[in-house]
């Protein structure tokens, strides 16, 4: 990244029941931080009797952070874990050397019309990290710090900001903060990390003046204190952390410093090698690309 701001436009997928905005990986911004991977989720509502169906796949080599802002999905994985996230709620799922999950709207939650909105990003591990054993923790939101300033709340999802640290245990250095902003309100911005992502969820927001998108993300890599005001009522995503410890390749669920690791992952879950999901008997098969 530059020392001028990049800005980041969401590329949107359609799953049917719901869209996905993707800001990364982008063609001009492949990382912020450790941030490899950037999802926002709806909003999407859902009729009785529907909802998300996200059948068991894999990862290797990254964390999956799941933030929502309205709604539940409830998780299932290859180590056991039946966890039901609602808003303000962090999933930290460790993939390290491999892991497989689902993610679903339970019975209980189909029986009523419900909303879904959230976002769920991708942690690239250090090298030295990539192939630790993997984990699952949920934390509460009551166990987030939250960090106030004049008409704006900061919940600190994982990592380190403002003088917090969040209970989440991340691998490198890195912050991830949901703010909520009501109209008129304004915080500044230091450059503690090397990296940082603005992501403007909803509101009227400018940066220093300049005004940021919904749906859009202004990166940095300058040492400059930014000035973030909202106009209305608006909710911000800031993420980033320190630059990554080389390349990382991307291919469908796997993210690995080496295409080695990526056939390795391919293969077995290919053969269906990767322990299985207690209580699912659906996968996603292996994309042929």
């Amino acid at each position: 990244m530059s020392s001028a701001p990049l800005i980041v436009k969401p590329h949107t997928k359609d799953l049917g029941d719901f869209a996905v905005r993707r800001l990364l990986p982008a063609a001009s911004v492949k990382l912020v931080g450790p941030f490899i991977f950037f999802d926002h989720m709806g909003p999407a509502d859902f009729a009785p009797g529907r909802g998300i169906d996200v059948r068991p796949h894999p990862h290797i080599g990254l964390a999956t952070v799941t933030y929502l802002f309205e709604g539940r999905i409830l998780h299932r994985d290859s180590l056991g874990s039946v966890q039901s996230i609602a808003p303000g709620d962090v999933n930290w799922m460790v993939a390290g050397s491999g892991i497989v999950h689902s993610e679903r709207t339970s019975p209980e939650d189909r029986q009523h019309a419900r909303r879904l909105h959230g976002i769920q990003s991708w942690i690239a591990l250090p090298r030295a990290h990539e192939t630790t054993s993997p984990s699952f923790l949920h934390i509460d939101k009551s166990r987030l710090p939250v960090i106030r300033r004049d008409g704006v709340e900061m919940r600190l999802i994982a990592g380190t900001r403002f003088g917090e640290r969040a209970p989440t245990p991340t691998f490198s250095e890195m912050f991830y903060l949901g703010v909520e902003m009501s109209a008129g309100s304004a915080f500044e911005l230091p450059a503690e990390h090397a990296q940082r992502g603005i992501y403007v969820v909803e509101g009227d927001v400018t940066i220093d003046g300049t005004a940021l998108a919904p749906y859009h993300m202004a990166t940095y890599s300058n040492d400059a204190t930014l000035t973030i005001r909202a106009s209305t009522a608006a909710r911000v995503m800031l993420l980033g952390g320190a630059p990554l410890d080389g390349e990382r390749l991307i291919w469908w669920n796997f993210v690995a410093s080496s295409p080695q690791m990526i056939d390795t992952a391919k293969e077995r879950w290919r053969k269906q090698d990767y322990p299985p999901v207690p209580g699912e008997t659906e996968f996603i098969p292996l994309p042929e690309r």
